[in-house]
């Protein structure tokens, strides 16, 4: 759980909020905020991963510094939200490591395992690391055999899952009560998987955010669209590749086969969108930011953009002697993208998720406290 300090700053906060009401228009969390009277731990880290950070409520509260109040709700959000993923990532070990300088341990990681791939790759000899292979099926696994491409990546990403996985299950228990039927907990989660698909909170009060000062703007919500829909097509090619491999057709693939242009649209996106999301986090006013969350924030959109990058690099440059190398530092970023997963705004994501079909629910349901 988040620390006591951070818990009964976001009581305070939202109990003056619960008394203005000023901002119930902007986004979902102040609807379900005026449901309650009271708010358990788990319900505010519930509200925390409501807030999309559109950072509208910020820029019209009245009692924001220098008011004596001090009340700064997106910045509270954020460090409940910081210290709540991070507490229940598993392992403990890699949680401290990523807190301390998240942007070192990204490129360490992903240095590191593209440096055992190089090594894994040397055994087979130079000439198959740094020879020239023509495109042809299979001619990846000359440099890295296949079971080493395969099942780390597997493994890791499932690993990634899992920890995910036991951090959601114990977060929804502190929501509260259950509140769904079959037929209610089907219509919430459509309503939920509408509210990801669009990013509809992103809208703020119905013009955008406040991403750099206070005008409205929808760049943020274009760019996360180009980052989200763009990692879902990465997922999209990975198992259009993994059919083709069951289907007895190794990679690599022709260019205008699925699993290519699925990954080289992929790898456009995410390009844009990381790289336009690690302008506005360097350009926005970081009084309403946590002081711990940019670290992290940028060190995942730079290994976001970095297996991008990777990605399409290798695409380019797969029929000349920079493929050995240009595959291994693929994969580490890949992996290392995997293995940091659980401490990262990915594993945010499925919790911000999680709070819109719980929230959702209790439209549903009509509950009131």
């Amino acid at each position: 759980m988040p620390s006591a300090e951070t818990l009964a700053e976001a009581r305070r906060s939202l109990e003056i909020c619960n008394a203005c009401r000023y901002c119930e228009g902007f986004c979902a969390v102040f609807p379900a905020m005026e449901r309650r009277r009271a708010f358990s731990d788990g319900e505010l880290e519930y509200l925390a991963h409501l807030c999309h950070n559109c950072r509208g409520c910020y820029f019209a509260c009245q009692y924001a510094p220098p008011h004596p109040f001090n009340l700064t709700l997106p910045r509270v959000f954020a460090e409940l939200r910081l210290e709540g993923v991070a507490e229940r990532a598993r392992p403990p070990a890699l949680r401290r490591l990523f807190a301390r300088n998240g942007l070192a341990a990204a490129l360490g990681l992903a240095g590191a395992i593209a440096v055992v791939f190089l090594l894994t790759a040397l055994f087979a000899g130079p000439e198959a690391l740094f020879g020239v292979h023509p495109v042809r099926p299979g001619s990846y696994y000359e440099v890295i055999p296949h079971a080493l491409l395969a099942w780390p990546v597997g493994l890791v990403a499932v690993a990634a899952l899992v920890a995910i996985g036991l951090g959601l299950v114990d977060f929804w228990r502190g929501c509260g009560t259950a509140l769904h039927t079959p037929l209610r907990a089907t219509g919430a989660a459509l309503a939920a998987l509408g509210d990801v698909l669009t990013l509809r909170n992103l809208g703020g009060g119905g013009h955008g955010c406040n991403d750099i000062d206070e005008a409205f703007s929808t760049t943020r919500r274009r760019l996360h669209h180009f980052l989200f829909y763009g990692f879902l097509l990465g997922i999209l090619a990975t198992t259009l590749a993994w059919i083709e491999s069951l289907l007895g057709h190794p990679t690599p693939y022709p260019f205008f086969s699925a699993p290519v242009l699925a990954g080289t649209a992929s790898g456009a996106a995410m390009l844009i969108g990381a790289g336009g999301m690690l302008w506005l986090h360097l350009a926005a006013d970081p009084a309403p930011s946590a002081p711990g969350q940019l670290a992290p924030d940028l060190a995942m959109l730079g290994l976001l953009a970095a297996a991008a990058a990777s990605g399409l690099l290798l695409l380019a440059l797969r029929a000349t002697s920079a493929m050995g190398t240009m595959l291994a530092i693929h994969l580490g970023c890949v992996l290392a993208l995997f293995a940091l997963a659980p401490y990262s705004r990915l594993a945010h994501g499925l919790y911000r998720a999680a709070a819109l079909w719980r929230n959702a629910l209790e439209a549903r349901a009509g509950k009131g406290r």
